[in-house]
């Protein structure tokens, strides 16, 4: 929380000593409230009489600030798929265990929804791709077709979101329900 303490002392043109000596606190405890002490009690209700105010007033609360770094590391661990099998899904889940924001946790819910999704049309492809090859007769191995387009499909999407992270800290392709 961001106090407002020393806004209000210095629209009422008082100086820390003669808000002290109004309000009956010490001058140290002014000190400390304004440097981002918060006051309780008796404290918080002699300031907010003594600067003609609501004890609400004298404080702002912060925005809930997210770790905008650990999404960054959850998206870019899905690369992980480049190597092992299934690791876009894996390392993602795991780093987002370990996290304790809810709003991170949030965001790589919807990021780790993207990836179970591709892992399963890749999984679909490649079980699909012999049968669609043996049909239209053609010579070439089909599954490569498949296998090359969708993981340059994921490394787009990982892509896209980490500059929208950097750019917006938020998320362009999410889904608009997360299935987990």
């Amino acid at each position: 929380m961001k106090n407002k303490v020393q806004l209000f002392r210095e629209n009422k043109n008082l100086t820390q000593a003669e808000l002290a000596e109004k309000s009956g606190l010490s001058l140290r405890t002014i000190q400390r409230i304004e440097a981002g002490n918060i006051p309780k009690g008796f404290t918080l209700k002699s300031l907010a009489k003594t600067l003609e105010t609501d004890p609400e007033n004298l404080f702002v609360p912060e925005k809930q600030s997210i770790d905008i770094n650990r999404v960054k590391l959850i998206n870019i661990s899905a690369l992980t798929f480049i190597i092992l099998p299934l690791g876009n899904i894996i390392f993602p889940a795991v780093l987002i265990y370990r996290s304790k924001d809810s709003k991170v946790k949030e965001m790589g819910r919807n990021i780790l929804s993207i990836q179970i999704i591709w892992s399963a049309a890749l999984s679909i492809s490649m079980i699909a791709s012999p049968f669609i090859q043996k049909l239209t007769s053609i010579k070439t191995p089909l599954f490569i077709y498949f296998l090359i387009g969708l993981f340059f499909i994921n490394i787009y999407i990982i892509f896209k979101n980490g500059f929208s992270l950097n750019k917006s800290s938020d998320l362009q392709i999410k889904l608009k329900n997360s299935i987990l």
